[in-house]
């Protein structure tokens, strides 16, 4: 066995074999250098800070490859302006190889724009603050819809959902204030069911019932009758109800006026108008003219029937128990005549009695009573 193994034709064969090895290995070798220029080393020039075209205009003449990504815009730089060279700046690179260059965009990335319309102000705020947009000025229009976002405008032109801008783009949001008061309702008699819809929304007014006569729904049937009627003030947001046919309106005068009587209540005029006046619990002192007289509240007179009550004794004016005892003084000469005296004496005590003192005060007529005025301050 070891006798063949050292055979001369045996050694013969292992030594061109490894011969073989050996030469397409070194080939192989010679043929990476050629390939990739083992030993012919570019330095990666400064191009930081230099515009894009600029760069790429040097790496062509240096035999170097590029590649630009743009990550984020920054406004503290120039747009399209080098900001970073990878690899940096003086190291040696293979010819061919690509040098990868980090440019500054020419503005904010893009972004789409939330669909808002028709929610609420709030929320669309957060949403468009959300994606990367600025809310620029808010415009108050009238509108059923209140506090609800109507339209979106950039640069004074209206844009839809899901258009693309510029992050951190100012945009202008139009809410809705509320419907408008006491608006006169247009007319659409005459008009089509199509042109009634129109001028009715317009107007910032919806469309109620639609009653066609011949049962159709037909948008070319003219409006005969609508309610409430034309020229009526109404708020913003009311339905108004259409009545249409295909027929004149001399055709439906009948149907007018039995809509009349059923829409149209009639008022009476002949009765006067009621007039309210409020009167003012208090009203302040004006300094300017003077104020009103007061009359002063007297009270109730006694009736008539009653006698006035008098002080007998403070109205007395004469004296008349002296001139009663000098005329009838007793006479001594007979005793008829003083039995006489004695009678005298005795009539003359009720003519005393009846010479009383009497009042001289006079009665007043009686008054009728007046009424009370009742002065409101």
């Amino acid at each position: 066995m070891l006798k063949s193994l050292f055979n001369w034709k045996v050694l013969l064969n292992l030594v061109v074999a490894i011969g073989v090895f050996v030469g397409l290995v070194w080939l192989t070798f010679r043929w990476l250098e050629y390939h990739t220029n083992h030993g012919q080393e570019i330095p990666v020039p400064n191009i930081v800070n230099k515009s894009v075209q600029e760069a790429i205009k040097i790496l062509d003449d240096s035999g170097l490859e590029y590649e630009v990504d743009s990550p984020q815009y920054n406004p503290k730089y120039r747009p399209f302006q080098v900001l970073q060279v990878y690899p940096t700046p003086g190291s040696r690179v293979k010819d061919g190889r690509a040098i990868l260059l980090k440019v500054n965009p020419r503005t904010w990335a893009r972004v789409e724009v939330p669909d808002v319309i028709n929610k609420y102000s709030g929320l669309a705020f957060q949403r468009l603050e959300q994606v990367g947009l600025k809310v620029g000025d808010t415009i108050y229009e009238p509108s059923i819809q209140k506090d609800a976002v109507i339209r979106i405008l950039y640069k004074g032109a209206e844009i839809k959902p899901k258009t693309k801008l510029a992050r951190f783009s100012v945009v202008d949001v139009v809410i809705g204030s509320g419907p408008m008061r006491n608006i006169s309702i247009p007319n659409v008699v005459g008009l089509t069911v199509k042109e009634a819809r129109v001028l009715i929304a317009r107007s910032m007014f919806e469309v109620g019932l639609v009653d066609h006569e011949d049962g159709s729904k037909d948008e070319s049937d003219v409006i005969y009758y609508q309610d409430p009627a034309a020229g009526d003030v109404r708020d913003q947001g009311m339905q108004i109800d259409l009545w249409a046919s295909k027929k004149t309106l001399a055709e439906l005068s009948a149907k007018i006026e039995q809509l009349n009587s059923t829409y149209r209540m009639k008022v009476d005029t002949a009765l006067p108008p009621v007039h309210y006046e409020e009167v003012p619990r208090h009203q302040e002192p004006s300094y300017d003219t003077p104020p009103p007289p007061v009359t002063p509240r007297r009270e109730n007179p006694r009736p008539a029937t009653e006698a006035p009550k008098t002080d007998v004794t403070k109205t007395t004016t004469t004296k008349p128990t002296a001139s009663v005892t000098e005329n009838n003084k007793p006479k001594t000469t007979s005793s008829g005549s003083s039995s006489g005296n004695t009678a005298g004496s005795s009539n003359n005590k009720p003519t005393s009695t009846n010479n009383k003192p009497t009042t001289t005060t006079a009665q007043k007529p009686a008054e009728k009573p007046k009424a009370k005025k009742v002065v409101v301050e």
